[in-house]
C-alpha cells in the first residue's frame, strides 16, 4: 500500500486523524465518537514524521486537521506533500 498523501513511498505507519494522547480529552470526547477516533490514514516514514513536525500541538491537529483534506489544507504541510511527489516525478 502507497502512502495516502504522497502516493510515493509505501506504508508503514498509521496516522490517527485525532491523535491517540488526547482521546481522554473531555473537548474530544463531547465531540468524537469512538469510531471517529480511530479513523486515520495510512502514510509513509517522511508524511508521517512531517505532520507531527509541522503540526506539534496534538489538540490542534485533532481539532483542526482532523481529515486527509484538513491535513492537506495546511499550507506547510501541502508544500512538503507536492514536494515530495515532484521530487518523485509524479
Amino acid at each position: 500500500m502507497l502512502c495516502e498523501l504522497c502516493d510515493c513511498d509505501k506504508a508503514h505507519n498509521f496516522h490517527h486523524f485525532i491523535p491517540r494522547t488526547v482521546h481522554t480529552n473531555k473537548w474530544f470526547r463531547k465531540r468524537f465518537s469512538r469510531e471517529e477516533m480511530r479513523q486515520g490514514i495510512e502514510l509513509c516514514k517522511g508524511c508521517h514524521g512531517a505532520i507531527h513536525d509541522l503540526i506539534p500541538d496534538e489538540k490542534e491537529l485533532g481539532r483542526h486537521y482532523n481529515t486527509r483534506r484538513r491535513l492537506l489544507s495546511h499550507p506547510r504541510l501541502r508544500d512538503y506533500v507536492r514536494w515530495k511527489r515532484e521530487r518523485r516525478g509524479g
